[in-house]
């Protein structure tokens, strides 16, 4: 084997650790704050983005609008999130993390950046440069495997 071939499969190894060290760390962390897996990623995706669609929403989260819907009726009655009408299109509207839900966060919103405290503060622009490179990279093999994917008859999406 090459050691580019061999350095590749090293960094393989250490990234299928990292996801899988993330997948850990929100089943922590959803368990804390008494969500489900899949209202602790959608916490995520909008502390991660802002305010977003329902539909854009749902196609981030993999799931379809029928079970965002339920999804985000829970997180509403809980006060995690709050669904905004468009002032243009009153079919749309948009989800964002009011006060109440960044109050219930604060708690844990401490505990990912103490990661980077192996770190010298001079390595973290590299750091996150190449976490935003890993990001960029796997969304797009992501959406190749996706369209390259028919689902058939009667499958559902298991997230």
């Amino acid at each position: 084997m090459s050691p580019r071939a061999q350095a590749r499969d090293d960094a393989t190894v250490a990234l299928r650790e990292l996801i899988l060290a993330g997948e850990r760390y929100r089943i922590a962390v959803a368990a804390r704050l008494d969500l489900s897996v899949n209202e602790s990623r959608t916490i995520s995706y909008l502390l991660a983005r802002g305010a977003m669609g329902q539909t854009e929403l749902s196609t981030a989260l993999g799931l379809t609008t029928s079970s965002t819907t339920t999804l985000l009726d829970r997180l509403e009655q809980r006060e995690m999130v709050r669904r905004v009408p468009d002032p243009t299109d009153r079919r749309r509207s948009s989800v964002e993390i009011p006060e109440s839900g960044v109050l219930r966060l604060r708690e844990v919103r401490d505990w990912l950046p103490q990661a980077f405290d192996a770190f010298d503060g001079d390595d973290l622009h590299d750091v996150a440069a190449t976490l935003g490179t890993l990001a960029a990279s796997l969304r797009e093999v992501t959406t190749r495997i996706d369209t390259s994917h028919t689902s058939s008859p009667g499958r559902r999406k298991r997230h």
